[in-house]
């Protein structure tokens, strides 16, 4: 029996825990439409070269969407790629906006196939300031509210997808 492509599905992982590629090798899995949405921004040279670098990885062939804070409305087309919700709440933690989570995961739903990558940030130490903090319970919130609603949840440690909830699809299983 063929495992057919999730409709939802969350890649969680550490800083360079391999999700970002696994994602991509996700989504290239399906016979679908590549869509990107890129929400990092390039405000230092260190920056501007992982950006390039995960450009020069993917290759030309998807469709990609800069959207540091609105990233709506989503491609109902294909298979979209968010990289990655941990810097979308970042941007709009910094901007002094809030996510509403259930506007995403509703969009998620009348979209084409989402992968969502994010970093789990629940594994290190308490952060010593607010504003850690602040943003340290919102991304595990929303990594929860969105793990809830996935059909596929998976963890990258040191390269190696572990599955959380749900079925890889065929391709990848």
């Amino acid at each position: 029996m063929s495992k057919k492509f999730p409709k939802l599905s969350l890649i969680l992982g550490g800083a360079n825990s391999g999700k970002s590629a696994f994602a991509e090798q996700l989504v290239c899995s399906s016979a679908l439409t590549k869509n990107y949405i890129a929400t990092a921004q390039a405000f230092d040279d260190e920056m501007q070269k992982k950006i390039e670098k995960h450009q020069k990885d993917r290759g030309g062939d998807w469709n990609t969407i800069e959207a540091p804070i609105d990233i709506f409305p989503l491609p109902k087309e294909g298979v979209t790629l968010i990289d990655c919700l941990t810097l979308w709440l970042s941007n709009h933690i910094l901007d002094n906006k809030e996510i509403d989570t259930k506007k995403f995961i509703k969009a998620c739903k009348h979209a084409g196939h989402i992968v969502c990558v994010s970093n789990e940030t629940g594994l290190g130490v308490v952060p010593d300031n607010t504003l850690a903090r602040r943003f340290r319970t919102a991304q595990g919130q929303l990594n929860q509210d969105i793990a809830a609603q996935s059909d596929l949840v998976v963890l990258v440690t040191a390269g190696i997808p572990m599955v959380l909830k749900g079925q890889l699809p065929s391709k990848l299983s």
